[in-house]
């Protein structure tokens, strides 16, 4: 067994040090901090805030000494203020909060390409699914990939929302991401309901309270071993997975957990018809109303999804000022918009999430922001949500989803940030760079990734694992599990032949 953190971990993929690629924290160390742990200034940059007033500050300057953002001002009284800085040219780019991912399951990543339209649990019939062949270290491998590709678009935080999470926390946590690890727990029987073939098979739910205390234990053993771990990096929620699968009991437990340790939680709500139509016939209540009457709602709460809320539903999410986690991207994918128009005047903070396959939260602000417009039909076409209102969802809501000091470039916040080149055809000229990013850019346009103060990717370059090795790797892995899947039934898309 190797220890990380005082953190026990398992057998290692292909090397003793775990991962293939993954090497141990005093190894990378100097490779992702500022020369000699100087403090670091951005010289003649711009600056998104993401603060209230919206505007970039031009040509200014931006320190970061140890894991916090220390100055924002001109250059030369910058300077001045720290002789000792490792200076960054950062004309030609701009700084701007990094991203958190409020929802993210991250090794249905093996599904790439699948999930997205066949749905989930898949439409397709297949015999085998991809995730059902991996063992615990090719799942590990999976998530890391994830990881990776969060890294790469700006995201800073993710909430992995799963259960056995504490199998890949090691591996995880090298990648020097700012993680909360949400330890998912059910307690019903007889399973999920997903679709509404298993709606129809479904009976009168019956709990188990042998399945609730070892979630319960998960959810323990996980915050014994990861909470505040890695200098306060790593947090750790207590989590149901689905409204449909938890009795009044976990719900209780779960709440009370996370508030005896000052912590959020997070659940799937409303997320399918046949979740609503089996607490209908069952409950007699909807997702919501069944969650607020067992006080589960609240301003602790990440409600993830809410696609199909009634007005009665909106109405108490927004007075228990439950945050709401938005996955646009998935949403689309499944053919649908939720009223976030609707829940954000309701009072509901609104945060952002990629759900399964896709962990690109630039994707997810564009989606986001196209779909909302849609869906409020503006008599000024395109005027809202602006950019800065996506922006700030999947920042400054975020920040306010993980209670933590992060979301906004100003002095005493955390270093969580994310650089961008600006001088790429696409983005040359733009009046607002923001504006110009979601609606031309691309998420390669980042070129930097600053978490708690330490690069961890630098020039395109991720410093703190062994990118190239680890993407071999999973290529490996997937080609052997996708030859196996299709071996029993090839994936061919349903054809139409009356398309206009």
């Amino acid at each position: 067994m190797l220890t990380r953190s005082g953190v026990a971990v398992g057998a290692s993929l292909l090397l003793p040090g775990g991962l293939a690629g993954c090497s141990t924290e005093s190894e990378r160390a100097n490779d992702y901090k500022s020369v000699s742990g100087a403090p670091i200034v951005f010289t003649h940059t711009t600056v998104v805030t993401g603060d209230a007033n919206r505007a970039a500050l031009k040509d200014v300057a931006l320190a970061v000494k140890g894991n916090t953002i220390s100055a924002i001002g001109p250059t030369d009284e910058i300077l001045k203020q720290f002789p000792d800085a490792e200076v960054i040219d950062g004309k030609n780019k701009a700084l701007f909060p990094g991203l958190i991912n409020c929802h993210a399951h991250l090794s249905a990543a093996v599904a790439r390409g699948f999930n997205e339209d066949f749905g989930f649990p898949n439409r397709a019939g297949l015999e085998v699914h991809p995730s059902s062949l991996l063992s615990q270290e090719e799942r590990t491998l999976m998530s890391m990939m994830a990881a990776l590709h969060s890294i790469r678009s700006g995201t800073t935080t993710v909430i992995e929302y799963t259960s056995n999470i504490l199998p890949e926390a090691a591996e995880l946590a090298k990648t020097g991401l700012r993680w909360v690890f949400a330890e998912g727990v059910n307690d019903r029987i007889d399973g999920t309901v997903m679709s509404p073939e298993a709606f129809a098979a479904s009976s009168t739910p019956r709990f188990s309270e042998q399945l609730r205390n070892d979630g319960l234990q998960r959810v323990d053993d996980i915050f014994s071993a990861w909470h505040n771990k890695n200098d306060g990096r790593i947090q750790v929620f207590p989590a149901v997975l689905h409204t449909e699968n938890a009795s009044a009991e976990l719900l209780q437990a779960i709440r009370g957990f996370a508030e005896q340790h000052d912590l959020g939680y997070t659940i799937h709500m409303n997320q399918t018809h046949a979740e609503i139509n089996y607490m209908m016939k069952y409950h007699k209540v909807r997702p919501a109303e069944y969650l607020a009457q067992h006080d589960f709602l609240g301003p602790r709460c990440i409600a993830a999804h809410a696609r199909y809320v009634n007005d009665n539903e909106i109405a108490l999410l927004g007075k228990t000022k439950t945050l709401i986690s938005h996955q646009p991207a998935m949403a689309a994918n499944r053919g649908v918009s939720p009223p976030i128009p609707s829940l954000r005047d309701a009072g509901c903070t609104i945060c952002l999430g990629t759900d399964n396959n896709n962990n690109d939260m630039f994707a997810v602000m564009k989606v986001g922001m196209l779909t909302e417009r849609i869906l409020r039909n503006d008599e000024h076409p395109g005027m809202l949500p602006q950019p800065e209102d996506l922006l700030q969802d999947a920042t400054v809501g975020g920040a306010q989803a993980i209670n933590q000091p992060v979301g906004l470039l100003e002095v005493g916040r955390r270093a969580d940030l994310i650089v961008l080149n600006t001088k790429q055809p696409h983005l040359v000229p733009s009046g607002r760079i923001l504006s110009a990013w979601l609606h031309n850019g691309q998420p390669t346009d980042v070129e930097s990734v600053i978490v708690d103060g330490e690069f961890i990717m630098r020039d395109h370059k991720i410093l703190s694992v062994d990118e190239e090795t680890l993407v071999a790797e999973a290529q490996k892995v997937g080609k052997r599990i996708w030859d196996e899947v299709e071996s029993k039934n090839p994936v061919i898309p349903p054809g139409r032949t009356n398309w206009r």
